[in-house]
This record gives structure tokens, sequence and C-alpha cells, in this order.
């Protein structure tokens, strides 16, 4: 089950999805959701992320990579900080479970997630990492998975 934490530039990286740290209505935003979106190609991006929103805060959809080196990009809506005691983490955690049973359907073999909700949504960074490595060992344990996934922190 490999999984490292990388410092990299999602949009470069050779994988078979990238996940989006996205907001509840797919609209392209600003930090690595925006990078995606332009690496991808905003307007067919936006075109295919409009036929699947809304989505809930913890889930995932996927769509093709369109520009990237990855084939996919997995969008997530990541909580909003709010403190703690509004469901953020079990929020956060499902984000991971969603993203990881998607590319797991979709005969993926690699993927690479950036911090989700540790951005402009104000997750504490050092939480937000606690429940991703967590998240992601679990899933790959308990789904005796040999996908590779990278948690790639910004350079």
């Amino acid at each position: 089950m490999p999984f490292s934490v990388v410092h990299h530039d999602i949009t470069d990286m050779q994988v078979d999805a990238i996940v989006n740290a996205a907001n509840t209505d797919l609209l392209m935003g600003g930090g690595v959701c925006g990078a995606i979106f332009r690496a991808a190609g905003a307007s067919r991006m936006q075109e295919a992320c409009d036929r699947l929103s809304p989505i809930r805060t913890g889930e995932a959809v996927i769509t093709p990579g369109f520009d990237l080196p990855a084939r996919y990009v997995i969008h997530t809506a990541g909580p909003l900080w709010r403190g703690g005691d509004h469901n953020e983490e079990a929020l956060l955690r499902s984000c991971y479970r969603s993203c990881l049973a998607i590319a797991s359907v979709h005969g993926c073999t690699s993927m690479a997630f950036p911090l989700i909700s540790a951005g402009i949504y104000g997750y504490p960074r050092a939480e937000a990492l606690d429940v991703a490595e967590d998240e992601i060992r679990y899933w790959l344990k308990e789904n005796d998975s040999t996908m590779d996934v990278k948690l790639a922190l910004w350079p």
C-alpha cells in the first residue's frame, strides 16, 4: 500500500487521477481549484462540472482530466472550518474516503490529493494533514489496495 507525502504541483503529476478541493457548486475557484481548472482547460472543465453539480460536502464526483497529465479529476467538497465543533472532521474524512472509492471504481492505480480544506476553507493545516494521512492509510489497508497515493503539498 504505497502512500507518500510529496512537495509538488498537483497539476503536473503523472497519475491516473488528481483530486480537486472543490466547492459544492463545482465552480472554478481560487487556490488549487483554480489551478486545476486552468491547467485542464477551464471552459471544458466547467462544462463537465456543471453536469454534476451541486454536490454535498464530503461527496466526490469524477470528470475527465482534459489537458492535465492525469486521466481524471476527482472533485470533492471539503468542509469550511468553523471551530471544529460542526462535524468538520467527519466531513473531511468522508472526502478522502469518497475520492479513494471513486478512483478504485474507475480502475485508477495512482492518484494525488491536495491537502483538502487547509487553504481558503481554513482547516488547521496540522489537523488536516493528520486526517488525510489517517484516512488514506486506513482505506488502503482496509481495501487491501496497492494503489499508489500521494498527498501533494504545494512546493
